[in-house]
């Protein structure tokens, strides 16, 4: 006989190193007909069932005459009386039974073993017979199965109880008359068979809670020998705490509290899990838990109450068994301060190599918890990570590691540096695909954000030269996301990814070549949808004057720069860019005549402003839409008032003198909780100074009465109105966000002709962090290079910002704040391609 080696590799780890992976359904499918030779050859039987269960389990879709064709074939087995090959049937079987025909004709086959003297034939056969039984079929064979749940051996009644529990859900009716054998069963010697005994018990009696009720209580009196009914008991007694707040005082949460005196750790452990999960339990009552209790979940829910253990689980920092020893070390991660940090990584280090792949994600996790909460210490937190991941492991592990590296690297900015690097050095000698690609999708993500970009490169176009195919497709991907976000790296890359063009695989070909056309061409950063839109309006007009590129809105920052795609399609801003809420808005408004003629938009604001309290009888919220030369105010409207209907409503605003209402679209109804939009225009004055204000907005309505119960309105109504709140125009809606990857450059590019310095004493901002925030949003620009990142106890900050004026013109602006003496002070500095976006900047934050 002549037998395969199978060697396992590291890699092999991410598919498990299957040995069924390749084998084909219509091979088994013809190997199945041995089961019709006149010799029995037992163990070829037993492989060909386990091909065929894997195939099943794996999804693969047997044909109906497949499935019988073998399932008929495999009945012939039954005249094998080897143990293995009639227990690999009866699982057969059981799987088969939902794909072939006529599976009944088993039937006696399986009643005969139900009841034959062996009893490894016994349990299987009854499990078997009861996944292939219907409604119709059960009577008959009712008699055999409550015998068989009170049988002495204990494998033949646990068989019959849990495939009872099965039949339940489908013959509730007939099943509950066994309950006396049931109940019988419950007193049983064997701890397994008292427990699924107890188990289908409850399943009968669940609907009645006060049956369920005196279960517990009588099966807490007479002291259950099982740990395992003890713990379904337990369960089951606190879903009636639970369901019923009075129960807390009763005899069933004494019984969960008299449960931590078990003997059986098993049963301690469930009770005092039980009452930590308890939704009505006081600290107070946590006590006997806590001390009853591996508490290492604990920590999560109620650390308070288990830093009183930090000195027992120090001392078992110690303990000889390594996993009691992580189990601490975890838990003191969850519950200890800021200050013991160090000092647990040294004592996590000493044993880390003498346990477990798998209390290794323990402590991996528990770390990444630590991180979060204090995220000052992440460099001590990200070296060791980084130890760990040189250290032997396998996929699993590495996996845990590098997730939990990329979790604290997305929720902490500060991190992203130590933690690409880290990164950057593991994939040099990285064993595993998947792991790889995910690495380099991040790098080419985060890579363009950092200080440094360029020096992510080299460690990329490695995995270009060195790697297999699919790490080499992510590497290109990577490479360009860097070329196409930081201009200065873009001639550079366009070379190495030229290179690529002649790669031995036709996907990573495919994607250099596709990259270097995109990263050669010009890009611009405009709204696609936008600039549709405005080429439409352009090609109605006799266009005498030529295009103006600056009429065309910039793309929005906040919802198309930060779409998070896995390839290069979107890094241009192509043309197969997803519409964003604002180029949805932007076409709503079109279809409306009376601003067909308004031009592109410019922005809407983010938020809707409420201009009524939210429980008044009319609620109403404004939405700004900028135009270059005109200010849409949209006002969502709903009726509260059930007994009334609102018809032609709309807002009148009273604008200063210089701003002019040019339009109005009402809307026609506003019927009960059925909101409804109307629309006011007004023209924007070309003086700067005169662009800003306040406007005092009147809701006018006319009111029927309406029935309640029929929602019919009086023919006739009478005008009202309601007075709503101000509405404010700032310098911050003429400016939309756009992101600079490249702050120095941009700023170079912006001579110092068209350039204005104020300084400012910001007396009402305690914190430069604040007055970083404050002065962003007065002035409606994007932050770059992660200069809204202010370190702590930090006396000075730089923070440089970029926007796009309504006009169409860049705006830069560099704010130095230094603080003195309590005070902060702000040098701001802007530079523009003509004086109005200055004077603007200078207007919101004076």
């Amino acid at each position: 006989m002549a037998f395969v080696m199978m060697r396992r590799d590291k890699k092999d780890e991410e598919d498990g190193g299957n040995p069924f992976k390749n084998i084909e359904k219509a091979t088994v499918v013809q190997e199945a007909r041995t089961f019709n030779d006149q010799h029995i050859n037992t163990r070829k039987c037993c492989m060909i069932l386990t091909k065929l269960l894997y195939l099943i389990n794996q999804g693969e879709i047997l044909a109906t005459v497949e499935a019988t064709e073998t399932f008929f074939a495999m009945t012939k087995l039954f005249q094998s009386k080897d143990v293995t090959l009639r227990r690999m049937v009866y699982l057969t079987i059981k799987e088969m039974s939902k794909l072939a025909e006529d599976v009944i004709i088993v039937t006696s086959s399986l009643t005969k073993d139900m009841n034959s003297k062996e009893d490894l034939f016994r349990a299987s056969a009854v499990r078997a017979l009861c996944m292939i039984t219907d409604g119709s079929m059960l009577q008959g064979i009712e008699r055999y199965l409550k015998q068989a749940i009170v049988d002495r051996d204990r494998s033949v009644a646990s068989a019959a109880l849990v495939s009872s529990l099965h039949l339940s859900r489908e013959n509730f009716e007939i099943v509950k008359r066994w309950v006396n054998e049931v109940q019988q069963a419950t007193s049983s010697d064997d701890h397994m068979v008292q427990y699924h005994a107890l188990g289908l018990l409850y399943q009968i009696k669940k609907n009645d809670k006060l049956a369920i009720t005196k279960l517990v209580s009588k099966q807490a009196r007479h002291s259950l020998r099982s740990p395992f009914a003890h713990c379904l008991m337990i369960r089951i007694a606190s879903k009636i705490i639970e369901d019923d707040e009075d129960s807390k005082g009763s005899s069933l949460y004494d019984y969960l509290e008299s449960c931590l005196r078990h003997k059986s750790e098993m049963v301690v452990y469930e009770a005092a899990r039980a009452i930590v999960n308890l939704k009505s339990v006081q600290s107070k009552d946590l006590s006997p838990a806590v001390s009853g209790i591996v508490i290492e979940q604990v920590a999560i829910t109620h650390p308070l109450s288990v830093t009183t253990c930090n000195l027992d689980l120090e001392n078992l920092v110690t303990d000889s068994n390594r996993n009691i020893a992580t189990l601490a070390i975890t838990t003191l991660l969850k519950t200890g301060s800021e200050a013991s940090i160090e000092r647990l990584m040294k004592q996590i280090t000493s044993f880390m190599s003498e346990i477990s792949d798998e209390f290794k994600t323990v402590v991996v996790d528990a770390i990444k918890a630590l991180c979060l909460k204090f995220p000052r210490k992440h460099l001590t937190m990200m070296n060791f990570l980084s130890a760990m991941l040189r250290d032997e492991g396998g996929y699993q592990y590495k996996k845990a590691i590098v997730n939990t590296i990329i979790s604290i690297i997305e929720e902490n900015k500060d991190a992203a540096e130590s933690g690409l690097g880290h990164l950057c050095e593991f994939i040099e000698d990285c064993e595993h695909t998947s792991i790889a690609v995910r690495v380099l999708h991040l790098l080419g993500k985060e890579g363009p954000k950092t200080l440094s970009p360029s020096k992510y490169i080299r460690y990329i176009y490695n995995r270009v030269i060195l790697e297999n195919s699919p790490v080499r497709a992510a590497s290109i991907c990577a490479l360009a996301k860097l070329g196409a976000q930081v201009p200065s790296l873009k001639e550079s890359i366009v070379t190495l990814l030229s290179r690529c063009m002649t790669d031995s695989d036709d996907e990573v070909r495919d994607r250099a070549t596709f990259c270097v056309k995109i990263l050669q061409e010009n890009s611009l950063n405009v709204s696609v949808f936008g600039l549709e839109r405005a080429l439409m309006h352009y090609v109605k007009t006799d266009m005498v004057e030529p295009f103006n590129l600056k009429s065309v809105p910039v793309a929005n920052t906040r919802t198309e720069s930060k779409a998070d795609v896995p390839n290069v399609t979107t890094i241009q801003k192509s043309a197969t860019a997803t519409a964003s809420k604002q180029d949805l808005l932007a076409e709503q408004l079109a279809r409306i005549p009376q601003f067909a003629s308004l031009g592109p938009l410019f922005k809407s604001s983010d938020k809707p402003i409420e201009v009524t309290e939210s429980e008044t009888e009319y609620v109403v919220r404004c939405v700004k839409h900028i135009f270059q030369k005109h200010i849409v105010f949209q006002f969502d409207c709903t009726n509260t008032l059930e007994d009334q209907l609102l018809e032609n409503a709309y807002v009148e605003i009273e604008p200063s003198d210089e701003f002019e209402v040019e339009s109005t679209v009402p809307v026609a109804t506003l019927a009960f909780n059925v909101p409804g939009t109307t629309y006011t225009c007004v023209s924007v004055p070309e003086d700067m100074d005169l662009m800003t204000g306040s406007f005092v907005n009147t809701l006018k309505f006319v009111v029927k009465d309406c029935d309640v119960n029929t929602g019919e309105a009086d023919e006739e109504g009478y005008e009202d109105e309601y007075v709503l709140e101000d509405v404010e125009v700032y310098p911050a809606d003429y400016m939309q966000r756009v992101l600079k990857s490249n702050f120095a450059a941009s700023w170079e590019e912006l001579d110092s002709e068209h350039q204005s310095e104020e300084t400012y004493v910001l007396s009402s901002i305690s914190t430069i962090e604040d007055a970083v925030k404050e002065v962003t949003d007065l002035l409606g620009m994007q932050p770059c290079e992660r200069s809204d990142k202010v370190a702590r106890d930090k006396n000075s900050h730089t923070l440089l910002l970029a926007g796009v004026y309504v006009s169409g013109d860049d705006v830069l602006a560099r704010a130095r704040f230094a603080m003195a003496q309590g005070q902060i002070t702000m040098l701001l500095t802007a530079r523009s391609q003509n004086e109005t976006p200055l004077a603007l900047v200078h207007k919101a934050v004076g």
